[in-house]
């Protein structure tokens, strides 16, 4: 299955409300990325966390360069696996 985003919005703090191609919505907490990963460190300001946008693939970026694959994101808002990307 190939997962992408249609629509995002930002809700509060770290979260995000998600709607898939596959017709299945919800809303994630980002707040662990954005405080893991390095290239992330500009979003731990929310103002500029909220500034996110679907690029071509499509799936959730930031202009510091910053995304998260539409797969990881589909997993923790439906929690649902995809098959694929855990079979080995």
């Amino acid at each position: 299955m190939i997962v992408n985003i249609q629509e995002a919005c930002y809700l509060d703090g770290y979260r995000v409300w998600l709607r898939f191609n596959t017709g299945e919505s919800g809303a994630v907490d980002l707040r662990d990325f954005i405080y893991k990963y390095r290239a992330a460190e500009p979003l731990r300001d929310v103002e500029k966390f909220k500034q996110f946008h679907l690029d071509a693939w499509p799936t959730l970026t930031w202009d510091c360069g910053f995304d998260l694959s539409p797969e990881t994101l589909y997993e923790r808002a439906t929690g649902k696996l995809i098959d694929w990307l855990h079979s080995a």
